[in-house]
């Protein structure tokens, strides 16, 4: 009995250990989904496969207030910034995986986010069934929206510069400063119009144009996403993916109110408000789209089919996630009434091309149940899981999870960096007005200078700007230093622009009393009286145009006129007689009738980033020419909008008492040297319609100094079928030509440049002539006429 049972007992043991071998054999085994030296698409459909109905809607949710973060001690205003990484929390709030993490640099330095990002995907990886990492996303308007990350310049700003290889300088290094933190995904950039100078978010954008606007976002989107194609997907660990926000048409506002209703045709939007995306997709390889909070024709876009699967993925093949703007979902049950529920909107999203949800789960919540019960088929969701999954093995993250935060303390905003921001500061001023020569000023001359204004004592940055920059240069500092012991700086404010001074995450807007700023503008009158020379340092701050997110969060405006009392200032100044600069420093175009007509001198900077003083100087003093052109039309007031250039020939009959014109046009800027536009040629001047020709002219420099000309070429179809603009930007070369000096510009003319959308919606080139139009700006012009046969 006992040899039996030993027997028994030794079997039980062998086959024990052979069972733990082989178990042991299988642990081993690197699962598909995890071998490297498998396809993408192959890894995802064995990761798919493994994946319960759970975990796959965890995927297409996000946590931001919500994340798994310890935040005992942290004010309840502060929040969600800071705490600590909770694994506690983390069981409870994303058992089975989590498909994005939002913000995690909120209360961190660069160090801090890495090793909170690097904390987060360890538990992920070790503590979730198939240890499935997180995307982590970010902001990148003008540069990583994180603590201790270079400010750039604003993207209307930027834009002025006309200059793409620059704004891909910019966002290599913003790409750079993101990844290394251990952000995989930015919510940027933002490809709006602005077609609404009321509208806050006007800063945001890269100016009214579709080409030039185009222009700008495919090198931005290249350079984010370090030229990654959808043939050669794999974006390394100095990039991230892009986001193309918001589709399509936010920047023309019903009521210039943000998220207001956009009423305009087909052709409208695809001849105006789709070019950036469309080119995005098509010669970027865009890899992320974020649907507009707006309605387009009665349907919101986060829950347009034929914008985000018919136009979007089948017309100009994007491949890649959908991802909603904030809260956007539940505002198809709470403000557009189009759905009856939050499951109700999880589901219209989802048939219309939605994949994520941000940035907290309200809406998706409700899609495991929905496809239990029947309503919503499982396909549906594999269909948008298999995306994201896609991007995450794109991205490396199930290979190389982790980022080295020592390496994110170095390599964030280096000296390098900061010079870049300088150098795209400078070449974004736009020179408005030089009245006999007042700019530049001759620091030789001068005894004393006074910097004067509600800008002048801080460098404004803008919205998406982390609160707490690594450095600001404001104009008066820039001033200083530039002058140093040589001529004494007198400061004064002036008066105030708001109480708030400039607040973009504030709620708060508040004018300044009358009784007050008088007191300030009586100072300033003195220090101006005690100066050789003036610089008045004027326009808006953060509280006068920003995003409006919310009732209580307001940002857009019903006038263009300066806030406050800053026109009494001006004349108050100009009444000393002494020789007055004045420095726009603002979010958007503004009417600035009186200082357009009375100020000898205007610069305009909008937002120049944390080296708005260094670059300001430069401009001032003469050690840089500008070469700035406007990206917007500025009007003279609300009354003449929309303004914009690019018009149809019934448009702009006339007003009585006021004039149609802008009073400044696009593409305008001046100069301290002069430049003289001559030869235009037409090199074939007689083409078939799939045919391409090029188009050259002479700028020469007619002035003393070197400087900068951006030349433009617009074309006008002179008969069409369907009513076409007056004049439509088709190219533009920004050169640098010495004192006397001529440069031969050479443009392209292709089939697309010709084309538009006919009465049938098909892009063609019809026959007949075409004028072509070059010059400096959108207004003075010479002219060429071109064939098509």
């Amino acid at each position: 009995m006992r040899t039996k049972l030993a027997f028994c007992v030794a079997a039980a043991i062998v086959g024990l250990s052979v069972f733990i071998g082989q178990f042991n054999v299988r642990a081993q085994e690197v699962l598909p989904y995890k071998n490297p030296t498998l396809s993408i698409d192959e890894r995802v459909k064995d990761l798919l496969a493994r994946m319960t109905l759970d975990e796959k809607v965890a995927q297409m949710m996000c946590l931001w207030m919500e994340k798994p973060n310890d935040t005992t001690g942290i004010p309840k205003e502060q929040l969600p910034s800071g705490g600590k990484f909770s694994p506690e929390l983390a069981k409870k709030q994303m058992p089975n995986g989590i498909g994005q993490i939002a913000r995690q640099r909120e209360g961190f330095d660069a160090k801090g986010s890495a090793e909170y990002a690097n904390t987060t995907q360890k538990w992920l990886i070790e503590n979730t069934r198939l240890g499935i990492p997180a995307v982590f996303h970010d902001e990148i308007l003008h540069g990583a929206m994180s603590g201790g990350s270079t400010v750039f310049p604003t993207p209307l700003s930027m834009a002025a510069s006309w200059d793409p290889e620059l704004v891909s300088k910019v966002f290599t290094v913003a790409a750079r400063q993101t990844r290394i933190r251990g952000t995989q995904h930015v919510l940027g950039p933002n490809m709006d119009l602005a077609r609404e100078p009321r509208w806050g978010r006007t800063e945001e954008t890269y100016g009214e144009d579709p080409y030039l606007t185009s222009r700008m976002i495919v090198s931005v989107v290249k350079a984010i996403q370090g030229n990654a194609t959808y043939a050669n997907p794999t974006i390394d660990g100095q990039h991230v993916i892009a986001t193309g926000k918001h589709f399509a048409g936010h920047g023309q506002p019903e009521n210039g109110t943000n998220i207001g209703p956009l009423n305009i045709s087909e052709r409208l939007l695809r001849e105006t408000h789709f070019v950036p995306f469309e080119s995005a997709v098509k010669e970027a390889n865009l890899f992320s789209i974020m649907p507009a909070y707006h309605e387009i024709d009665g349907v919101p876009v986060h829950a347009n089919k034929w914008m985000l699967d018919t136009l979007l993925r089948k017309e100009w093949g994007f491949r890649g996630t959908v991802v909603s703007d904030y809260y956007a979902m539940t505002e198809l049950v709470a403000r557009h009434h189009v759905a009856a529920d939050l499951a109700d909107a999880a589901k219209q999203a989802l048939e219309a091309g939605l994949d994520v949800e941000l940035p907290d789960p309200n809406v998706n919540k409700t899609l495991a149940d929905q496809v239990r019960s029947g309503k919503i088929p499982e396909s549906l969701i594999d269909q948008a899981v298999s995306r994201i999954l896609y991007q995450k093995f794109q991205l490396g993250l199930f290979d190389h999870p982790y980022v080295d935060p020592e390496t994110a303390r170095k390599l964030t905003d280096t000296t390098e960096d900061r010079e870049l921001a300088a150098e795209t500061a400078r070449r974004s001023i736009v020179l408005l007005k030089n009245q006999n020569n007042t700019l530049p000023l001759d620091r030789t001359k001068l005894k004393s200078i006074a910097v004067i204004g509600p800008n002048a004592n801080r460098a404004h940055l803008g919205g998406y700007t982390d609160p707490n920059p690594p450095r600001t240069v404001s104009i008066l500092d820039g001033v200083k230093s530039k002058l140093g012991n040589t001529v004494k700086v007198n400061y004064a404010e002036g008066v105030k622009i708001t109480k708030e001074g400039g607040n973009w995450f504030g709620d708060k807007s508040t004018l300044n009393d009358a009784a007050s700023d008088q007191k300030l503008i009586d100072e300033a009158v003195k220090t101006a009286g005690s100066s050789d020379a003036v610089v008045l340092v004027i326009g808006g701050n953060e509280d006068t145009n920003k995003e409006g997110w919310a009732e209580t969060h307001l940002g857009d405006r019903d006038s263009l006129e300066l806030v406050g009392r800053q026109n009494d200032l001006v004349k108050a100044v100009l009444s000393t007689g002494k020789p007055t600069v004045v420095f726009m420093i603002n979010s958007g175009p503004l009417a600035i009738n009186y200082v357009s007509g009375n100020v000898p001198a205007i610069l305009e900077g909008f937002y120049l980033g944390e080296e708005t003083g260094t670059a300001a100087a430069d401009v001032l003093f003469g050690d840089y020419n500008p070469g700035g052109k406007l990206p917007v039309s500025f009007a003279h007031s609300v009354g003449q909008l929309p303004i914009y250039y690019n018009y149809k020939p019934s448009a702009r009959r006339g007003y009585l008492f006021s004039t149609t014109e802008p009073l400044y046009p696009f593409g305008f800027g001046l100069s301290y040297t002069t430049f003289k536009y001559s030869n235009l040629k037409v090199t074939k001047p007689s083409i078939g319609a799939n045919e391409e020709t090029t188009v050259t002219v002479d700028v020469t420099n007619t002035g003393k100094v070197r400087g900068d000309e951006v030349a433009q070429m617009y074309i006008r179809d002179d008969v069409s079928s369907v009513t076409r603009p007056v004049k439509e930007l088709k190219d533009f070369a920004r050169v640098s030509i010495e004192p006397g000096a001529t440069r031969t510009v050479t443009f392209t003319v292709t089939p697309q440049k010709l084309s538009f959308y006919n009465r049938e919606m098909k892009r063609v080139v019809e026959p007949g002539t075409f004028t072509i139009m070059v010059g400096g700006n959108s207004v003075d012009l010479i002219k060429q006429t071109l064939e098509v046969k």
